[in-house]
């Protein structure tokens, strides 16, 4: 990748204009608050509901934050200005829980290879930016395939990003710091690797016709990804996810359980110092008993490794809870659209926290109807009553080309969490 060319003066001023602000949000009662009620919320009972609304993924001509506001030149400032711009916008329009701390993150420069193997996709011809596509599983029989695999090797380039730190800090120096902070996965689930590799329907018909050799594909994925966290350990590259960190499917990272009472400031961070996301969103057509025998012992065996674990994503996970409930570590669990809410309520109680994802068709649709909204919200909160609540509107796609939806669904969220007390 080429080095971004140096930014112009005109937009090093806009960068640092915008810089100083969110310094000024970083210090906002309001802010300081929600920071706060994060380290509640983690703590134990007694917090207050947290509410949170993603906006990332709408794909409306006229999203919340368009491009059309950015005002640098190139490409690189844009980059910067178009986070910072996120932050603000969080803050002064969409109200909702993110938290705005006084510091900029770059993250290491970090490559991991392939397996040895690779899929062969195929896109759909649409109009737009999402569509359909299927792949060619390059593994058709683990038992004559599976010497193809390879474990992934892993490589760091310190000198780029030290480089990219310096560039930063050359601009907002005075400012705000640049912190070196940044993961290198989403999940450790290994469910959707293993389908890229023999494809969702193998996934689950190799449950009946070749276990042994499932077993072996989900033994090999878990020795790979505990391979790369323990390399990215020895190296010194792991961060800190305890603060203003996006963990799990939704959340944020605040916690005062972690690092761990023995790390020190400076030390090395370890993987029992961070959180982890856990997810199977590709079985959800699998029965909590075949769930338990070919996927859970991999994932329990990882998460043994990390400090706090948070479970699930899309897949509604009543019919595996119990299953899921072995994690000695399990802290949050997503309680997603298509999940029972009463079993969640009941097997989370005040110990694991009730991560809420309401059906982003809420927000959606052609017509804004609040009192479905407030109904929704309402349901939750009572039926979820004694639980560490959060709600999380996420996987939004469209807002019907009306941005104002999503601040909007915030308030109607803060105003049902007072009605219910």
């Amino acid at each position: 990748m080429p080095e971004p060319t140096k930014p112009s003066r005109r937009d090093v001023s806009t960068l640092r204009r915008l810089a100083a602000r969110k310094l000024e949000i970083a210090h906002d009662p309001a802010n300081l608050e929600r920071r706060e009620a994060w380290y509640r919320h983690d703590a134990g009972p007694g917090g207050r509901p947290m509410v949170l609304a993603e906006y990332g993924g709408i794909r409306d001509p006229n999203p919340p934050l368009p491009d059309s506001l950015l005002a640098c030149e190139g490409d690189w400032a844009r980059g910067l200005e178009r986070g910072l711009r996120a932050e603000i916008y969080q803050f002064q329009t969409l109200r909702d829980d993110h938290v705005v701390e006084p510091y900029l993150t770059c993250g290491w420069h970090v490559k991991a290879s392939e397996y040895g193997v690779q899929a062969t996709h195929h896109h759909a011809a649409f109009d737009g930016v999402l569509g359909a596509r299927r792949w060619d599983a390059p593994l058709k029989n683990l038992d004559a395939d599976f010497a193809r695999l390879r474990p992934r090797t892993f490589s760091v380039d310190r000198q780029a990003t030290w480089a990219a730190r310096e560039r930063l800090e050359a601009v907002f120096a005075g400012l705000l710091p640049v912190h070196i902070r940044g993961a290198y996965w989403w999940t450790l689930g290994m469910t959707w690797p293993a389908i890229e590799l023999i494809g969702l329907e193998n996934l689950m018909l190799f449950m009946f016709d070749d276990p042994q050799g499932l077993h072996r594909l989900m033994a090999f994925l878990h020795d790979d990804h505990l391979a790369y966290a323990k390399w990215l350990e020895r190296e010194g590259l792991l961060c800190l996810n305890n603060r203003n960190d996006y963990i799990g499917s939704g959340s944020m990272g605040y916690t005062r359980d972690l690092p761990q009472p023995d790390w020190l400031p400076g030390d090395p961070v370890r993987t029992r110092d961070q959180w982890v996301l856990l997810e199977s969103q590709e079985t959800v057509g699998v029965g909590p008993d075949l769930f338990a025998e070919f996927i859970f012992p991999y994932q329990l065996s990882l998460a043994e490794h990390f400090g706090k674990c948070y479970y699930g994503c899309c897949e509604p996970v009543h019919s595996r809870i119990h299953v899921l409930k072995k994690l000695p570590n399990l802290a949050r669990i997503s309680v997603s659209p298509w999940a029972d809410e009463e079993v969640m309520a009941r097997e989370c109680g005040a110990e694991i926290v009730y991560s809420r994802k309401p059906n982003p068709s809420l927000i959606s649709t052609e017509r804004f109807d609040e009192d479905a909204i407030r109904a929704d919200l309402r349901r939750t909160l009572d039926v979820a009553r004694g639980c560490r609540i959060e709600l999380v509107m996420k996987d939004v796609h469209t807002l019907n080309n009306q941005p104002e939806r999503l601040a909007r669904w915030v308030q109607l969220a803060r105003e049902a969490v007072d009605e219910a007390g």
